[in-house]
């Protein structure tokens, strides 16, 4: 078949690209820099243009394209790439009569405190952050576009994905210990949710291919609980260095202390703010139980190789010792 992947270039849509294609499928998408070897155009899917042309005949459209940031800065902008670019998405699926439109959301959709073993039917949660609001809006204009039968979707709320490749779950995390710009919080108590690149993958191609997934949500982590401490502590581990944790009052004053000085130096990416340390500090779980049931979801690598691949990957870049 053909897929057609906005965000084609990003550390999951190359994901998703690559198994498609060593699958025999026809495989083409959409950034923001053009790939030309590997059939991706340039485009801005916040605005509507020839980029969804290159989405004709495609059977299915994965949207992974987002912007994926707790910064407070530029709501508008978070909002048109993240919401009107999923109607854009939605638009350019409709036109080419694709069969599915996959559709990315978050974990973050579901706030800060939540139950253990949240499942889908739990309601979402609105944040402040522009992210994981815009990730709730974006939800409502693709189960919209399902209910009035214009296409048949499916949403996919990935949990912490990591594995080589992850910016924000290797790269970013490596990069701050060791610049000694992070502070766990609590004490490293928070619960993480991890789930591994190609864990992921295996369940949205299941979830894209079966007709069972259609109108449906599923949540994606790993089977396993780990802390943000235990987590963030592996690249700590890796690069010889002690993690640096404080009492989460003293997290949260440190935060906004951080935050007023980015935004004195109108650093226009400042990420740190007591509102983004809530997500160190979740203390409840995410279930997997539906992708399970459903699709017959099963993760088949643990978190134990799936650290050790990242850690390998860390080493072959440089950014932690041989």
């Amino acid at each position: 078949m053909r897929v057609f992947i906005t965000g084609a270039s990003g550390f999951i849509g190359r994901a998703l690209a690559d198994r498609y294609r060593s699958e025999g499928h026809d495989v083409a998408g959409v950034d923001l820099v053009a790939d030309p070897a590997h059939h991706v155009v340039a485009g801005d899917v916040a605005e509507a243009g020839a980029w969804q042309e290159h989405a004709a005949d495609a059977d299915l459209v994965i949207h992974t394209a987002a912007v994926v940031s707790f910064r407070l800065t530029d709501k508008a902008g978070t909002w048109r790439a993240n919401v009107v670019g999923t109607l854009n998405a939605l638009e350019a699926a409709e036109r080419a009569g694709a069969k599915r439109f996959v559709h990315f959301s978050s974990i973050t959709v579901f706030g800060y405190d939540f139950p253990d073993g949240v499942t889908e039917r739990h309601p979402v949660q609105l944040t402040g952050i522009p992210y994981p609001d815009t990730k709730i809006a974006a939800e409502q204009v693709v189960l919209q576009a399902h209910a009035e039968g214009r296409i048949p979707c499916t949403i996919i709320r990935p949990g912490d994905v990591y594995g080589p490749r992850s910016r924000p779950w290797a790269v970013m995390p490596v990069e701050l210990i060791r610049s000694r710009q992070v502070v766990v919080p609590d004490g490293g108590r928070g619960i993480h949710s991890p789930v591994y690149v190609d864990n992921l993958v295996d369940g949205v191609v299941l979830a894209a291919a079966s007709d069972a997934g259609v109108g449906q949500v599923f949540t994606f982590v790993d089977p396993v609980r780990v802390t943000i401490g235990e987590f963030y502590g592996r690249y700590a581990d890796a690069l010889g260095m002690k993690l640096m944790t404080a009492p989460a009052g003293v997290a949260k004053a440190g935060a906004a202390a951080a935050y007023a000085v980015g935004r004195l130096r109108r650093d226009p990416d400042v990420q740190v703010h007591p509102l983004a340390a809530g997500y160190f500090l979740r203390t409840g779980t995410y279930s997997s139980a539906k992708a399970r049931d459903v699709l017959g979801w099963e993760p088949a690598v643990g978190y134990e190789e799936g650290m050790e691949r990242t850690l390998t990957w860390l080493r072959s870049e440089g950014l932690i010792p041989a």
